[in-house]
């Protein structure tokens, strides 16, 4: 599908009617899956229009802002007017009228927040990740609306009351909008100017307060400010040109995520977050943990985790089809493809990693009374989302840690992280299993082996009792030394703690974190 960029965008002059109009029709995320029902809803996200295109037939006002702003179909102009402030929405531009009917100009998509927020994310007709106008041959400007990545970096993003917050290629807002829920000046940056725009566009709509909207690449728009936040769902696609500005960052191979982690340590305040979605490349003769590794700038811990790997013909098809390469001339296509592949065979790129960063300003860092905490691990499971508390909680224990020897450990308390369940394995009718495992059933869902003494332990956690003791008591019930036990438990008891199985005393909710945890005496 070819896309044609308008040569006028709407503006939000009467944003807060239109708005108002949307949510009278129930124009949102849940109003949709009531009326299109679950088959024609999913149907919609594999960019198949026609179940529901059959469920919107009727004429009732949330039927025609379906058809008009998702399906991107010409509706007649009394319907539109049923549902919308129509005189409003054509002198401000988000529709257009031909005779009889009226045509969106823009994607306006109803999205759900975290908190049950009714918003709306406004992107170039057909451009919807996922959407009615599904992937294909995109013009170089063109600003897309949800996809699985902006999704993903939202749910991953540390959500605290911050002063100043920096979304760094904005795009349609997405980032933006959820960081003016928590941060008191949101700044939303894009080389893009038109992205500019759909920012503008889609904070209006959803109700949020402005941003400061400033245009340019990586952080030269802000000069030398500095945040409490930072999220970038960057253009990360490493391919051997920069034709569609808001996939391809321009420079060779990952050097514009690279660029992006390194600079942003000098751009954060003491304890803020920088949180990046990124690719990188698996080079031969390299270990691809340790080049994440000298991504990390100065003064910051980081957590690094890769989720996927793709060969370089997967990701070299992945890619061409996304811009819609496939369906044009064969010979071109295969021209394209010899294009990728020379790029990678140049630059010994075997594979690419797609993941998450998380770099987080630490002055203890900064000033070499510590060392930072650097944790990069491929974790291709299941997770569960929302993951900001997770990321957040996986800092303050990496702060614990780092001030609790051995034992310091012992002497404090734990708690059994609420949603771990113990499985036993082994032999059917077996007096004992062969081993047990812990498994977290929300976050991260990591799954431990622990022996008898690690499942005891953890069992009886619950915050009476130091670590101590409990080792104590479990070497009278097994009869085993007990300062052979606390001789050889600390180091499960730190994999337990690291791993967010045990929760430390001073972690749980409603205590307050130290910045340096304990004395560790």
């Amino acid at each position: 599908m070819s896309t044609t960029l308008p040569s006028r965008l709407p503006v939000p002059a009467h944003a807060t009617r239109l708005r108002e109009a949307l949510l009278a029709a129930d124009f949102t995320a849940d109003g949709l899956l009531d009326l299109l029902g679950a088959p024609a809803y999913a149907a919609l996200a594999r960019s198949e229009t026609v179940p529901a295109l059959r469920a919107t037939r009727g004429g009732s006002p949330l039927e025609t802002l379906v058809r008009l702003f998702l399906l991107q179909e010409p509706v007649a102009a009394d319907l539109a007017a049923a549902a919308l402030p129509l005189d409003e929405a054509l002198d401000d531009g988000w529709v257009v009228r031909e005779d009889d009917t009226v045509l969106a100009t823009v994607d306006v998509r109803p999205y759900g927040g975290p908190d049950g927020e009714d918003w709306f994310i406004v992107s170039d007709l057909g451009c919807a990740v996922g959407g009615a106008g599904g992937i294909g041959k995109k013009d170089e400007g063109v600003v897309l609306g949800v996809g699985g990545a902006s999704t993903t970096l939202a749910g991953i993003t540390v959500r605290t009351p911050v002063s100043s917050a920096l979304d760094l290629g904005t795009g349609s807002g997405i980032q933006a909008l959820h960081a003016a829920q928590h941060a008191t000046l949101v700044t939303a940056t894009d080389l893009n100017p038109r992205a500019l725009d759909f920012t503008r566009l889609t904070l209006a709509l959803s109700g949020a307060r402005e941003a400061e909207l400033l245009t340019g690449s990586l952080f030269e728009p802000v000069d030398g400010d500095t945040y409490d936040l930072i999220v970038s769902n960057p253009p990360f696609v490493i391919s051997p040109g920069a034709g569609l500005t808001y996939r391809d960052g321009g420079m060779s191979g990952d050097d514009l995520c690279r660029t992006l982690v390194q600079q942003a340590g000098e751009r954060l305040n003491d304890g803020g977050y920088a949180q990046f979605l990124a690719n990188w490349q698996h080079v031969e003769g390299e270990e691809w943990q340790e080049r994440l590794r000298s991504w990390v700038p100065r003064g910051c811990d980081a957590w690094i985790v890769q989720r996927e790997v793709q060969d370089i013909t997967q990701y070299t098809e992945l890619w061409l089809r996304d811009s819609g390469d496939h369906r044009g001339d064969p010979d071109a296509y295969r021209a394209a493809y010899d294009r990728w592949l020379d790029e990678f065979e140049a630059s010994k790129t075997r594979a690419i990693g797609f993941g998450w960063i998380t770099v987080r300003r630490n002055e203890a860092v900064a000033s070499g009374a510590v060392e930072p905490s650097i944790v990069v691990e491929e974790w291709p499971h299941p997770v569960e989302q929302p993951l900001g508390p997770t990321v957040r909680a996986h800092f303050e224990r990496q702060d614990y840690l780092r001030h609790h020897d051995d034992a310091g450990l012992l002497s404090d308390r734990f708690t059994l992280a609420p949603e771990v369940v113990q499985e036993q394995v082994g032999l059917p009718g077996a007096e004992d299993p062969e081993h047990v495992v812990l498994r977290q059933n929300r976050g991260m869902r990591r799954a431990t082996k622990v022996d008898h003494v690690g499942a005891g332990f953890a069992g009886v956690c619950d915050g009476t009792l130091s670590a101590g003791r409990i080792l104590d008591a479990i070497g009278q019930l097994m009869g085993e030394d007990p300062v052979m036990l606390r001789d050889r438990t600390p180091q499960a008891i730190r994999l337990l703690v690291e791993e967010g199985f045990l929760i430390p005393d001073s972690l749980l909710p409603g205590t307050e974190p130290s910045a340096t945890g304990g004395s560790g005496a």
